[in-house]
């Protein structure tokens, strides 16, 4: 059992985190544009219009796919309660490789939306 409330709580870390980061993007992103913290790839670091709109994007995604993610990695550990440590570990560690998935494919819905929304050189489409 403690083996398994231990998978239970890594499992939740990264959801925890992306509900976390998620909230603070969206109401309160990076004032400025740094090297240090935020979401930083070429295309978002371009202007401040396109860093904040990279935080307010991505900030969504992490935040409703943190979400989707708690529950349901609550729900399918709640199937190997009791189980081997072998079992748990195994489900723990998909569980794991499926939320790093979803996290670092946000970044490819995130640079989406920034090219769908700026040209090349971070200037924003007209509507």
């Amino acid at each position: 059992m403690v083996f398994w409330i231990f998978m239970v709580l890594m499992d939740l870390l990264i959801p925890v985190m992306m509900i976390g980061f998620g909230r603070r993007f969206i109401r309160k992103p990076p004032k400025e544009i740094n090297m240090v913290y935020g979401y930083r790839t070429t295309m978002s670091m371009k202007n401040k219009e396109t860093w904040e709109f990279a935080h307010k994007c991505c900030g969504k995604i992490w935040y409703i796919c943190g979400a989707a993610l708690f529950v349901l990695s609550t729900f399918f550990m709640l199937f190997v309660i009791g189980k081997s440590e072998s079992s748990i570990g195994t489900l723990g560690g998909i569980l794991c490789g499926v939320q790093l998935i979803v996290l670092f494919g946000s970044i490819f819905l995130t640079e989406r939306m920034l090219k769908r929304n700026f040209d090349k050189y971070g200037n924003r489409f007209n509507s």
